[in-house]
């Protein structure tokens, strides 16, 4: 059997199709929609991707501003600039491009951003609601995963699901998603022992561990629902993932490209959150 490719590039267009809809509401109610991106410094995968969001909020309608800081800013005038945009009521959504220069704390720049602006959904109060089940803003790549999983038709209830990786952004959020939509869930990372055998018996797996090639045919279960978060160069420069895509095609039942599967879907859930931002703001 081959796997049937999930395209991420078609539910992100369609993602942002209905975002421009109700963008569109609200322009009709008076109502615009407006998102601020830092980026600090010259890193030029920061840059790529910053464009990306911008070309992404222009095809929703909504507003897209690019605060460009350099790379020796000090912590306390970015911290300065948050706080700014925090109090500008005409702002929804606020985003920091990380990684961030070594001087600067990541933490303490992320926990400034307000909650209700946290269209990234990266603050211990998002990421403490989403831990106990309570409406919040959602991290932009779990949700995409979540998003791309259920475009299978695949009931995720009662199925084994396994995440390789542990980290904030993706592994922790991703596992907490898929319990809340009651999937028996197993969090893998570099300590793990037997990896191979647990990721074998998983119905759904996520993978998100930041090497290329690292999930190989033998570790995929025959007609899982494989969601390969990793973005990599291989040695000949191409972007990949963090599943060996050609092999585990050939036994997975659903399966995303890299490129064109989780990371434009991120994009998208961006866009959702930030128009979810926009109403909660102005009820």
């Amino acid at each position: 059997m081959s796997a049937k490719l999930i395209d991420g590039k078609l539910w992100a267009k369609n993602t942002k199709e209905d975002v421009a809809k109700q963008v569109q509401k609200l322009k009709e109610q008076g109502i615009s929609c407006r998102l601020v991106v830092f980026i600090v410094g010259e890193n030029p995968a920061s840059k790529v991707y910053v464009a990306g969001k911008a070309r992404d909020c222009e095809e929703c309608g909504i507003n897209s501003d690019v605060i460009r800081m350099n790379e020796d800013v000090t912590q306390q005038e970015l911290l300065a600039e948050i706080e700014r945009c925090n109090n500008d009521v005409s702002i929804n959504g606020i985003l920091v491009q990380l990684p961030l220069p070594k001087h600067i704390d990541e933490k303490k720049v992320i926990e400034k951003i307000s909650p209700i602006k946290d269209v990234d959904g990266f603050t211990a109060i998002n990421l403490g609601k989403l831990m106990i089940g309570e409406d919040c803003f959602k991290p932009c790549t779990p949700a995409g995963c979540i998003k791309l999983i259920e475009t299978t038709g695949v009931d995720i209830s009662g199925k084994d699901a396994v995440v390789i990786g542990r980290s904030n952004i993706v592994g922790k959020p991703v596992a907490t998603m898929l319990t809340e939509k009651s999937a028996t869930v197993t969090v893998c990372h570099s300590r793990t022992k037997n990896l191979a055998e647990k990721c074998a018996n998983a119905d759904i797996l996520v993978v998100a561990i930041g090497v290329a090639g690292f999930v190989t045919a033998d570790m995929v279960k025959e007609g899982a629902i494989v969601i390969d978060v990793g973005i990599n160069r291989n040695s000949e420069g191409k972007l990949c993932g963090d599943v060996d895509f050609g092999p585990v095609s050939e036994k997975a039942g659903y399966i995303t490209p890299v490129p064109g599967g989780v990371g434009l879907m991120t994009r998208a859930m961006l866009m959702e959150n930030t128009v979810i931002a926009t109403k909660m703001q102005a009820e």
